[in-house]
């Protein structure tokens, strides 16, 4: 039978990075159906200045993640991205990007979060920066959703209001207190999954939707 997955995240969570794998497996070898639902959480009010403190907790933080997920945080974006005080830490542009996604090839929205992580995480590239997103789109061969992006019309704003709304509700209701958050829906409701041993077991989200 199919399993349903919300999964709750912003793109720029060092720690949704770290659960990449996971959410990889799921999607790859199971026949879960994740849909992911941005929260909004780095964008507007959320969003603020890369600052020297900032900077040094993030990166002391993502040194946590590196070693505990395998999950590469690289020199080059020590470099492009943490020690940029031109760049600000606000998800609102990835948010809109991969909304665009949603609304035009909603299947490849996951593909489009690691593609965005990899260019933050590994390449160092800005990806507050619309310019770099839409490159990142055109890359990928999704022209509508690129457009749609950079029309940045009511339509999608909508719908990026709409999806952080779902996704605060279901953190509200089941207590989930930041991102990632991994949320089955079964007959009997919701429930949300314990997430601290998926960063080094990428099928214990699996089990838990099995059990």
């Amino acid at each position: 039978m199919t399993k349903t997955l919300y999964y709750l995240f912003d793109p720029l969570c060092g720690w949704c990075y770290g659960a990449a794998p996971a959410v990889t497996y799921l999607r790859n070898t199971t026949n879960v159906v994740v849909h992911p639902l941005p929260t909004g959480l780095f964008s507007g009010n959320g969003a603020g200045p890369m600052d020297d403190d900032f900077a040094a907790y993030a990166w002391s933080n993502d040194q946590r993640i590196q070693s505990i997920t395998g999950q590469p945080f690289t020199e080059k974006y020590r470099a492009g991205v943490l020690a940029n005080r031109r760049q600000p830490f606000d998800s609102g542009n990835a948010t809109a990007a991969l909304t665009a996604v949603a609304l035009t090839e909603r299947e490849r929205e996951l593909e489009v979060l690691s593609a965005i992580q990899k260019a933050r995480y590994v390449d160092g590239l800005d990806v507050t920066s619309q310019a770099t997103l839409v490159g990142i789109l055109h890359l990928l061969k999704l022209e509508e959703a690129a457009s749609l992006f950079v029309s940045s019309g009511e339509k999608l704003h909508a719908h990026i209001r709409a999806r952080a709304g779902h996704a605060q509700t279901l953190m509200q209701a089941l207590g989930a207190r930041g991102v990632p958050a991994f949320i089955a829906e079964t007959e009997g409701g919701t429930q949300l999954l314990q997430t601290a041993v998926i960063y080094h077991d990428h099928q214990a989200l699996y089990r838990q939707l099995s059990a």
